[in-house]
């Protein structure tokens, strides 16, 4: 890792900035719609009214003496923030303690009815059934007559700009006002992702995923397409082992992607089909390690999860909070070399991100300079920006 003394971890105690608004402002809107979306009963309603008040104005607090994961989130930093202010601590730690207490608040955990009610549901549904879908798979059937590299080049595309779809990035004003700004990447190093994968068709692909709906469903057709072409041998899915951002991607999550695939018709059936059998056969295996919800940077993973990347031709890594956790959630100088603050990773590595905080490295000065120019700091935010970069060990 460079020097990270000129690079300090973000925090969500600076009003006006990007992170204290996502704290202040984007949390109690999530609680809202929450609240709104379910039935829920008067203690649930009373729970979630204690954690408006306490993300916004009071003090981390320990979880429940029967929590089942209190061990894991002591080793992940509770105890030395327990009676801290939500915005003095860690950025990332802060955000990702908001979604485990929200779970708490609403009985996601509890031994009661709500017990694995996902309160994020009826939003992911909403996107998936959405008439832009059933645009985007109809699509599909015109793709399927360009040559394979050229399919190829698409779907990568996909994948990258379905990350605009995200359900929490939409509750902010910003990305509400520049959603439909001209996109641009600004590094592409899609060629080198290209050439890792090779054409052997016995490599493993590790994809961690970000969102569900209109993001997974890209994700899942680029698998589809590298299995069937004989680009991978086998494809490993990230997910999280349980609801998470807003609209983070769980097992559940990717069944009803393949259900919407299957039942659209046409080449979308085709590939849910594809999907559905390698599946069953093993080609494509399902991840959900508790490290997906860890509020930490991928360089403090636990030797499971690295031995996992370290078997794969390529890791892709997609999303926003994926690549703030792929680099460490800093202020990196955009010019810092993707590479360095990713040498740790144990094998190579993708990031597929659309811009949606102010992390970001790997720049050229002169694409940096032209975004200032054109943008001040927004271009950081927007959505409106797009990079795919590629790592390799030693």
């Amino acid at each position: 890792m460079p020097d990270t003394s000129s690079a300090p971890v973000l925090l969500g105690n600076q009003p006006g900035s990007f992170p204290h608004s996502v704290l202040a402002e984007r949390h109690p809107a999530i609680i809202r719609q929450v609240r709104e979306a379910f039935p829920y009963e008067p203690g649930q309603h009373r729970v979630l009214d204690e954690l408006l008040a306490n993300c916004t104005k009071g003090e981390i607090q320990p979880l429940p003496a029967d929590a089942h994961d209190r061990g894991l989130w002591e080793t992940w930093g509770l105890r030395a923030y327990t009676g801290r202010s939500w915005f003095d601590v860690p950025w990332l730690w802060s955000e990702s303690w908001f979604y485990r207490r929200l779970l708490q608040a609403v009985g996601y955990f509890g031994p009661g009815p709500w017990r694995g009610i996902d309160p994020f549901r009826p939003f992911k549904l909403a996107e998936l059934d959405s008439r832009e879908t059933d645009e985007e798979l109809a699509a599909l059937d015109d793709l399927a007559g360009l040559p394979a590299g050229e399919q190829a080049q698409a779907l990568l595309h996909g994948s990258l700009w379905g990350n605009r779809a995200d359900l929490g990035f939409r509750l902010s004003a910003e990305g509400a006002r520049t959603a439909d700004a001209a996109p641009g990447l600004v590094a592409d190093d899609s060629d080198r992702l290209w050439d890792l994968l090779g054409d052997s068709g016995t490599g493993t692909l590790c994809l961690v995923a970000d969102n569900a709906g209109r993001e997974l469903v890209p994700d899942l057709l680029l698998i589809a397409h590298l299995l069937a072409h004989g680009r991978i041998g086998r494809a490993v899915l990230h997910v999280k082992p349980y609801p998470y951002y807003v609209s983070d991607a769980t097992t559940a999550d990717v069944v009803d992607a393949l259900r919407r695939l299957t039942g659209a018709g046409g080449a979308a059936a085709a590939y849910g089909q594809r999907l559905w059998s390698a599946l069953a056969d093993g080609r494509l295996t399902l991840r959900a390690h508790p490290f997906s919800c860890a509020p930490l940077p991928y360089e403090q993973m636990p030797g499971d999860l690295r031995a996992d990347f370290a078997s794969a031709a390529l890791t892709v890594v997609k999303g926003d909070l994926n690549y703030r956790r792929l680099v460490g959630d800093r202020l990196w100088a955009p010019t810092t070399p993707f590479p360095d603050v990713t040498a740790y990773f144990p094998g190579p590595v993708a990031a597929l991100r659309t811009l949606k905080s102010d992390v970001i490295t790997g720049l050229d000065a002169r694409t940096e300079a032209e975004l200032v120019a054109a943008e001040d700091q927004r271009w950081r935010i927007s959505g409106t920006h797009a990079l795919i970069q590629v790592s390799t060990p030693g």
